[in-house]
């Protein structure tokens, strides 16, 4: 199998052909489950935990015999924000690197056509210039607050690499910027900022202290996607690019915490009282991707950061309402229920499809 530089043209996929979607009940994989089938992909593979450990290498060099995918969307792993990386260190790096690397292994044992691996931009360097630029990678210290996760994250690009340059695979990667949407996990040990702050302005809504604290200085400037997006951008992708260079998807805007805490308060609880808690870290400074790459082959975002905030809440709402368990780690779960209400419209008005909840299929 061999490689293109990245820049001819790609052929549309079949949309008949296998393919994989490994870590499809997680945040991003229900999402890009979700968007394939909206573009008519008609043979989605996908296995949950319990059927299939990404961890072990002779699970999953079975599992891929025996169901010979011809494409693999790479978008599993362990994840999580500043408090879950400074305190399952050993988790962060041992899952995620034996997950992208059985995959990755069994991808090229049995010739996958082409397969996309999902990293993140916490693999750039504390004190990258901005906007970050895909060169940025490995030209200074990492942020200590996610050093364990974005070590994996650098180690599966390295590896798709290596078996492009060694073995011929059409393998490539991309990195997301901050990700949000419907199916967030709103655990506050383990969340991300987006759903840590919905859901303490929620909870506030029923406390009769509308103080609601909030980490750091609130000066950190970072970029949000609405997960739907990536979802497209996974497509294009897979579609449109082959380059050996991983390449960085996002929005190009970013903004302070303390403006996304702002906003967030506007839309769930505006009479909330915003305290900061300056001893708890910012993390890094600042966050932005320099998307310019992937907007010269022909894609953008169309998912505007207030409309998404709402639509999440929405959803939380919603399956809130349903009696959906949000407050678990196990944010798995979340993914059993009205995915297809919230995926066609991140703006949808949900309240007339309370009916709609279901389970989906596994």
């Amino acid at each position: 199998m061999q490689t293109s530089s990245g820049t001819e043209p790609n052929e549309p996929i079949d949309r008949s052909s296998p393919i994989y979607v490994a870590g499809h009940r997680g945040l991003v994989g229900a999402a890009v489950v979700q968007h394939l089938e909206r573009e008519g992909f008609t043979n989605i593979l996908t296995a949950t935990r319990d059927e299939l450990d990404l961890r072990n290498q002779s699970d999953v060099s079975e599992w891929f015999n025996i169901n010979r995918p011809r494409y693999v969307l790479l978008v599993a792993g362990t994840v999580g924000g500043i408090l879950a990386n400074s305190t399952r260190p050993a988790e962060f790096i041992y899952d995620n690197m034996m997950i992208h690397g059985t995959v990755v292994h069994s991808a090229y044992e049995t010739g996958v056509e082409k397969l996309l691996y999902l990293g993140s931009s916490c693999i750039y360097p504390r004190d990258a210039t901005q906007p970050i630029t895909e060169e940025e990678l490995l030209t200074g210290p990492l942020e200590e607050t996610n050093e364990w996760y974005a070590i994996a994250k650098i180690a599966g690009i390295k590896l798709c690499q290596a078996y492009r340059r060694q073995f011929g695979c059409n393998f490539i990667s991309a990195m997301p910027t901050n990700l949000y949407g419907p199916g967030d996990n709103f655990d506050l040990t383990s969340s991300h900022v987006i759903p840590a702050l919905i859901r303490k302005f929620h909870d506030s809504r029923s406390s009769a202290d509308r103080s609601v604290e909030v980490w750091g200085t609130g000066s950190a400037m970072r970029e949000f996607l609405h997960v739907d997006d990536l979802a497209s951008a996974c497509l294009f992708l897979l579609e449109n690019y082959s380059g050996d260079s991983h390449i960085n998807v996002g929005t190009g805007i970013d903004l302070s915490i303390k403006e996304l805490a702002e906003t967030i308060q506007s839309i769930v609880h505006p009479d909330a009282v915003i305290n900061w808690d300056r001893s708890k870290p910012d993390g890094t400074p600042r966050k932005l991707l320099d998307i310019s790459r992937l907007r010269a082959l022909g894609w953008k975002p169309s998912v505007p950061l207030t409309e998404g905030l709402s639509s999440t809440y929405e959803w939380f709402l919603l399956s809130e309402s349903a009696g959906q368990e949000l407050r678990g780690i196990d944010s798995g779960k979340l993914h059993s229920y009205s995915w297809q209400i919230v995926r066609h419209s991140p703006s949808a008005q949900w309240s007339t499809h309370l009916s709609c909840i279901r389970p989906r299929s596994e």
